[in-house]
């Protein structure tokens, strides 16, 4: 045959190739396809196999064209092949294991602050306190003032203030970011009568460096309860059944005397330290074998004359305590850091 026929007749091959190949809609009319015409017995190759008989020029003018051909029509298997595999696979193909397990949804929780400070105000709901909250920009006022702490009082240097940038008609600072919760004794004061019986959580903020058991950013929860015939045995009393709450009944409980400025006479409750054993100390405790949990004591009379109560009628206790460090006790945690991390392998624990 001469070499222009065979050209031609590569070039109508080419043409039906296509053709066909429009037509295949599954996987076993690919594979005929590809060896009717592209296979090693297919009519692409029987037509090349001639070229050994044609003239040296007709030789290498069919070999170009015929090689062209071949790539053309292979390519555009190889995209047919693939369109048909996607469409399988958006149709519900079997080539998808509906069979394989799922991959496992990460499942959102509480953080282990939120979840200790639901598990705190259960403890004193159960005996009777009621739960509220406060501001957490609060007034020098009621943080520090109406709590026996006037200004240039000596007792302020223990809580070290953020002061917001805003000043009152004598020029004076009189904002900031609460230091603790006990301005919200004050409200609460200010507007019920007793008995009262309330328990307030809360996120508090201290200048101060951050250590293992230190943050500036913090919960605390305030406990106060007023009324008539109210002494400190009653405020033993309500701690220590709540630290049987959290705790059981091996854990070790001591009260230390301790100044406040708005109770008199003050205490400081801790609770052996989780870290060391036997209590010889460690970084945690800073080898004191103990850990504060809360300071508490009795309502300063002062505080509430100022109020508008009378002494001599109503007393009362204050607690407060930092829910992180209760944590840190129940869960075995050596940092407190850790709790504002954003760490997700320390979250996940809990």
């Amino acid at each position: 045959m001469a070499g222009n026929d065979l050209i031609e007749e590569i070039k109508a091959l080419e043409q039906n190739a296509l053709i066909a190949l429009d037509e295949a809609q599954s996987k076993e009319s690919l594979e005929e396809w590809r060896i009717s015409y592209i296979g090693r017995k297919g009519a692409l190759t029987s037509i090349l196999r001639q070229l050994p008989s044609l003239t040296p020029e007709d030789r290498r003018l069919l070999g170009s064209i015929g090689n062209k051909v071949k790539t053309n029509l292979e390519q555009s298997f190889a995209n047919a092949e693939q369109s048909l595999t996607k469409s399988a696979n958006t149709n519900g193909n079997p080539s998808v294991d509906v069979t394989m397990p799922g991959r496992q949804i990460s499942i959102g929780k509480l953080h282990p602050t939120t979840q200790i400070l639901r598990e705190i105000c259960d403890a004193f709901v159960g005996m009777g306190f009621q739960v509220v909250e406060g501001p957490e920009v609060e007034w020098d006022h009621y943080n520090f003032e109406k709590l026996n702490i006037p200004k240039d009082h000596p007792a302020r240097d223990m809580w070290d203030t953020l002061w917001i940038d805003y000043e009152n008609d004598n020029r004076e600072k009189s904002m900031l970011m609460r230091t603790h919760t006990s301005p919200m004794q004050v409200r609460i004061m200010e507007n019920s009568q007793p008995p009262l019986r309330v328990l307030v959580p809360g996120k508090c903020y201290r200048y101060e460096a951050t250590d293992a058991t230190h943050e500036s950013q913090f919960y605390q929860v305030e406990g106060l309860v007023v009324d008539q015939g109210i002494t400190f045995a009653n405020l033993k009393g309500t701690l220590y059944e709540f630290a049987r709450l959290l705790f059981g009944t091996d854990r070790k409980v001591r009260f230390r005397v301790d100044y406040f400025p708005f109770v008199e006479p003050g205490a400081e409750m801790a609770i052996d330290c989780f870290s060391c054993s036997n209590g010889e100390g460690c970084r945690v405790c800073k080898g004191t074998g103990w850990i504060e949990i809360l300071g508490a004591g009795m309502v300063n009379p002062k505080v509430l004359e100022g109020l508008g109560y009378d002494p001599s009628i109503y007393t009362g206790f204050a607690f407060g305590m930092g829910p992180e460090r209760i944590a840190m006790l129940k869960y075995g945690i050596d940092d407190i850091r850790l709790f504002y991390s954003n760490d997700v392998r320390f979250l996940s624990q809990f």
